[in-house]
């Protein structure tokens, strides 16, 4: 009889030692040597990868050119990962798709499938912890509090499953975008995140692009420094939101561990996508962050940075104290960087009838964490 395997690996999110092996968080070559470990040829690992991220295969079952041996054996002895279960019945009327994915501890997250009618294809929105410990003033997840890590195989598992969903009702569907922009702060995560890139843009795979592929970061440095040195080919984006030490602050507490000019200095010092700009997001409060000298105020601060600046509206929820601001004052703070030479657009809200839209993932009413769970400054990585 064949031993069970076991992961000892040790992982940022990952699975504890002596935990499961779970598939979906392993590359074909993990695969091949998995399966041959146990007796069974190795190019074996490479049917399973595509079963599991080309076709979407959520049980061993489906796996039709895969022997029953190999079956059982993965059956009695590894996990596939992933998502335990999702309801999928928020539909927007701009057509997006709001995902509540249910974990195998119960916990929840939530993310968004949104589509781009005028040029035909599709962005998701995925999350990469369960509720946040960054604690933006202006952000329903961090209402919520912070439970855990997602792993590696929970964050890749929300691709695998909405791109199933999407293609089973819309099989010509372009499925091209990915953001790390949903619940939690990537770059407090970043092995897993790192590991999910490289899995989703393997070509025996989903083969996404790692250009269409964007991971928002509220300014963790370490995180920030990790992940340019890993190389993965995808974009960063910085949640910039105020243009001054003082003001960031008072709407981003992690500004107090890692200040503004350093976030910054990181930018300009270190490479991210090969020959792409950091984008930099900047949400717009009403009468906090909207003002005509808001906008002049980051002219300077981000000259010499290659960039672009998104500027997103502020979606209101009944939970947060700020306002959105009229279209009017909008369109005069892009105009102001516009006029400054800086390639700046306006992210205007999809998803928002459904709790959809930026910053308003909150994962489910009542999953609430207290404060004593979430991380406290000492526990963040140092800089």
């Amino acid at each position: 009889m064949r031993a069970a395997v076991t992961s000892t690996r040790p992982q940022e999110g990952g699975p504890a030692k002596g935990a499961p092996v779970h598939l979906r968080a392993m590359s074909p070559e993990q695969l091949g040597e998995l399966v041959q470990s146990a007796g069974f040829e190795p190019y074996r690992g490479r049917q399973l990868f595509q079963w599991l991220h080309r076709r979407g295969a959520r049980t061993l079952e489906e796996m039709r050119n895969v022997p029953g041996p190999l079956r059982e054996w993965l059956a009695a002895n590894t996990a596939l990962g992933g998502v335990a279960g999702a309801d999928v019945t928020h539909h927007s009327s701009d057509g997006s798709m709001k995902f509540l994915f249910e974990l195998d501890d119960g916990k929840k997250v939530e993310s968004v499938l949104m589509p781009d009618t005028a040029r035909d294809y599709w962005t998701f929105c995925l999350s990469s912890q369960v509720g946040c410990a960054v604690d933006c003033k202006f952000c329903v997840t961090g209402l919520n509090g912070f439970f855990r890590h997602l792993r590696t195989d929970e964050i890749v598992d929300q691709v695998l499953y909405a791109r199933r969903y999407l293609h089973e009702r819309q099989p010509k569907a372009n499925f091209r975008n990915l953001v790390y922009m949903g619940m939690g702060e990537p770059l407090l995560n970043t092995v897993p995140v790192v590991e999910s890139i490289r899995l989703l843009t393997s070509g025996e795979g989903v083969d996404l692009s790692p250009r269409r592929i964007t991971v928002s970061t509220s300014g963790i440095v370490p995180g920030m420094i990790e992940f340019s040195r890993a190389q993965t080919g995808a974009c960063l984006a910085v949640s910039l939101n105020a243009p001054t030490q003082e003001q960031r602050e008072a709407i981003m507490p992690i500004t107090r561990k890692y200040p503004l000019a350093d976030v910054l200095d990181v930018v300009r010092r270190h490479p991210f996508a090969k020959n792409k700009r950091v984008t930099f997001e900047y949400v717009l409060l009403k009468d906090v962050t909207d003002r005509e000298e808001d906008a002049r105020a980051l002219v300077p601060l981000l000259r010499g940075i290659p960039c672009k600046v998104n500027l997103i509206p502020f979606n209101p929820d009944a939970e947060l104290p700020y306002g959105r601001p009229d279209e009017a004052t909008i369109n005069r703070f892009a105009a102001i960087l516009a006029e400054a030479n800086y390639t700046v657009s306006v992210r205007w809200s999809k998803a928002l009838d459904v709790g959809g839209a930026c910053g308003q993932l909150a994962g489910q009413k009542g999953q609430r964490a207290s404060r004593r769970s979430s991380p406290s400054k000492a526990s963040l990585p140092n800089s």
